[in-house]
């Protein structure tokens, strides 16, 4: 019995299998021949390889840069970073963790199934972060084992049908359909910076316009503006940093600007393969995707990572990392005079949640929504996590914590209601959400029925 529910937890946590195992169902389920099966399979599986590696490029550019930046500029506090803080809780919350990530997906199928709020969540790596923090959560109101997954996987699922839906209007804006959702622990701040563009903003002058001089134009290929961009960035943090210290901590000996260089080059080289993987992925999954939606859960949308959205506006992915992070900049310095804990900008944060807040508020509000949407969300991701990490149990007292706005949202909600009224307190709050959901089905049932009968 353990083999078997070990085998489901890792195709659970397992992005690239899980998806490409859903597109099989997805093509199974309409009766598609063996090779168109077999290749939509095998494409999203790599596609999802792609996208992961590219992320994986990425990451490790971005790695040295947030080291460069602490010993320029002298910082010391707590580090978002969702990897670090969940490999220090999955040594004692490891058991919780996976039991709520499977109750939670069959819970999320569930409620889809049953509500007009029609998502599945596919980001495997997201869904298991999400199970971590609220098993932790609810582990600090000494609930037995059973109630702890059975509630905690109600709370994941609803969390997984809610985040997507609050920011489909968006991204329907974006994708100009509604074939595919978001589905990353970043929904609330993107689904704000698409509204603030919407009322500060004007959609007509989009990101994707800026008007290059001719000699200049050069710039509008994405690649070659990201190179630029990160390498005049690298470079300033790095003379900040100076190069006793990136050659004997970093470069393994290379001249600090040469590093620089390389890894601004690595970055784009990433954000590259990204788009690349992202394009591969859509072409079979949504098509798939009609099989589960017309047999198991009807009109369903998947709801897929944050880099579905960088192909659609490839300068605002760049702008909106960086006013993301200047937003962050502000927030340290706030914190820094006000005397409170401090947040040290998490790069690797700001550019998948940031790059994205500036797709959503490009989508709505042009060129000043992406700049001012995705600022106001590197100042929220700032915050968001100092009022998390007293709810977090012995976890809030480490140097990292998690860093995105949905995390902030589920355990601020969850870790209030502990704290005030302990377990009654939690479920009764997670039954009441359920119960806003399903009333809302309700009553758009019946208001259809009224539209009908008139």
């Amino acid at each position: 019995m353990n083999g078997i529910l070990n085998i489901l937890i890792d195709i659970a946590s397992t992005p690239a299998l899980l998806v490409a195992l859903i597109a099989i169902l997805g093509n199974l389920l309409q009766k598609k021949d063996t090779a168109a099966i077999v290749k939509g399979g095998i494409k999203t599986f790599v596609g999802f390889l792609v996208v992961t590696a590219g992320a994986g490029v990425v990451e490790g550019s971005l790695a040295p840069f947030g080291e460069m930046f602490q010993a320029a500029f002298h910082m010391q506090g707590v580090v978002p970073n969702n990897e670090a803080i969940v490999a220090l809780a999955l040594t004692k919350y490891g058991t919780y963790t996976a039991l709520i990530m499977l109750v939670g997906m069959a819970f999320n199928i569930l409620i889809a199934r049953f509500t007009r709020f029609k998502y599945i969540y596919l980001t495997g790596h997201a869904t298991l972060y999400m199970s971590c923090m609220i098993g932790v959560i609810l582990s600090v109101t000494k609930m037995g084992t059973v109630p702890l997954v059975f509630f905690g996987g109600l709370a994941l699922g609803i969390a997984n049908t809610i985040f997507p839906a609050i920011a489909q209007p968006f991204t329907r804006q974006i994708t100009k359909n509604d074939t595919v959702a978001l589905g990353h622990t970043g929904n609330f701040g993107y689904a704000l910076s698409g509204l603030i563009g919407k009322y500060v903003g004007n959609k007509e002058k989009s990101t994707e316009d800026i008007n290059f001089p001719k000699g200049l134009s050069f710039l509008r290929d994405s690649t070659v503006s990201i190179t630029i961009t990160m390498a005049i960035v690298y470079v300033i943090v790095a003379l900040f940093a100076g190069n006793s210290y990136v050659t004997a901590n970093l470069s393994d000996g290379t001249n600090y600007i040469i590093y620089s260089l390389q890894q601004a080059g690595s970055f784009a080289a990433g954000v590259f393969v990204i788009l690349a993987g992202v394009r591969l992925i859509l072409a079979e999954i949504v098509p798939a995707f009609k099989g589960i939606s017309e047999k198991l859960v009807p009109n369903s949308i998947p709801a897929l990572d944050c880099p579905i959205v960088f192909p659609y506006a490839p300068n605002a992915v760049l702008i909106g990392f960086l006013t993301s992070f200047v937003g962050g900049i502000v927030s340290l310095v706030i914190m820094v005079l006000t005397g409170t804990t401090v947040i040290i900008p998490g790069v690797v944060p700001h550019f998948f949640c940031g790059a994205t807040a500036g797709v959503y508020g490009n989508a709505t509000g042009g060129l000043r929504g992406a700049v001012i949407g995705s600022f106001v969300h590197g100042v929220i991701i700032s915050f968001m996590p100092i009022l998390l990490m007293p709810v977090m149990g012995d976890l809030g007292f480490q140097g990292s914590t998690f860093s995105d706005t949905d995390y902030g949202v589920v355990g601020i909600f969850l870790g209030n209601l502990a704290n005030a009224g302990g377990q009654i307190a939690v479920i009764s709050g997670i039954l009441a959400v359920l119960a806003v959901l399903i009333g809302l089905t309700v009553f758009k049932k019946n208001k259809k029925a009224d539209t009908v009968s008139e």
